[in-house]
């Protein structure tokens, strides 16, 4: 039996009765460590599993999943996932694969970023399309994730945003010469994730008086006025979501320009995420986040939600 298993979102010990029970019972247990980490050593795991942990990168997992799928039509054996085990189609893949060999599996749940989203006050119900956003580069700025932002704010929906993460990456030199050495692990902050947004908002709604987004400056990004978009930085809300599940969990709420604007440090290690708040904002929504806005009662949160949104704190 092959055992696709969740660990939830902070450390050993969120994973499910269930999912431990199994993990006992396999003879090979492998960490999938590339579309999310736990943020605690192997070794915590190992000590409280009771069993060795393989650690199974992307290469491993896309290209030689033989090897962990190797006599588990014979023997049990296990495959952590951070989270939830079906959020990536990597899983899904390795699952088909088990199929074709004639291995039976079972997938054990968990607590997911996206079921966590609750901890905000925004109901999961008002989300749209989740969307992944990268590590610009020099030369590799991609907006296609804005296009699938769009669509959301364009019928009022929430958007999560999964900011990027870089594990057992390779710089470009090193993989143009073959070298199989790797770059020290990379988590995007909100600070750089909020930088990006704004700097794609710019380049797709350049402000007036400007003929392309070269022109712009970086306090031009947060302050001038825009051409036609559903996306201006004053007058759109957003969250901040950290280390989510975690006893050291933070959320901040404010707009965009105001989130921007806070330094790297104010948001702590990592993980995180970022949420998009669309015009179908509910008031026990604007409520519940607003207990995190930058500027507390006096923030542009209350004012904009107001103003922008027409949604008020209801009277009790």
């Amino acid at each position: 039996m092959l055992y696709i298993i969740g660990l939830g979102l902070s450390d050993e010990k969120d994973i499910t009765v269930k999912g431990l029970e199994a993990v006992k019972r396999c003879e090979r247990v492998y960490l999938e460590s590339y579309t999310s980490i736990l943020m605690i050593p192997k070794e915590k795991l190992e000590a409280f599993y009771g069993r060795e942990v393989i650690t199974a990168t992307r290469e491993t997992v896309e290209l030689e999943s033989d090897d962990i799928l190797r006599d588990a039509d014979k023997v049990d054996v296990a495959f952590l996932v951070v989270g939830d085990p079906l959020g990536a189609t990597t899983h899904s893949d390795l699952i088909l694969r088990a199929s074709d060999l004639n291995i039976p599996t079972t997938v054990i749940h968990n607590a997911s970023i996206l079921t966590a989203l609750g901890a905000t006050g925004l109901q999961m119900y008002n989300f749209g399309q989740t969307i992944s956003l990268p590590f610009y580069t020099e030369t590799w700025t991609p907006e296609s994730w804005y296009d699938r932002l769009e669509e959301n704010l364009q019928v009022g929906m929430h958007t999560l945003v999964l900011v990027d993460i870089k594990v057992r990456e390779q710089s470009e030199e090193n993989m143009a010469r073959g070298r199989l050495i790797y770059e020290p692990p990379r988590f995007m902050s909100p600070h750089t994730a909020f930088k990006q947004i704004l700097l794609t908002e710019t380049s797709r709604n350049p402000p007036t008086g400007t003929t392309s987004s070269s022109e712009v400056t970086e306090d031009e990004t947060s302050t001038a006025p825009r051409s036609t978009t559903l996306l201006p930085p004053d007058q759109t809300l957003a969250l901040s979501l950290s280390r989510i599940g975690t006893s050291t969990q933070r959320i901040i709420a404010g707009t965009l320009s105001e989130l921007a604007a806070l330094p790297e440090e104010e948001f702590g290690p990592p993980l995180h995420s970022v949420v998009i708040v669309g015009k179908r904002l509910h008031p026990l929504e604007l409520e519940f986040a607003g207990r995190w806005c930058v500027g507390g009662e006096n923030g542009a949160w209350w004012k904009v939600g107001k103003d922008v949104y027409g949604v008020e704190k209801e009277s009790r």
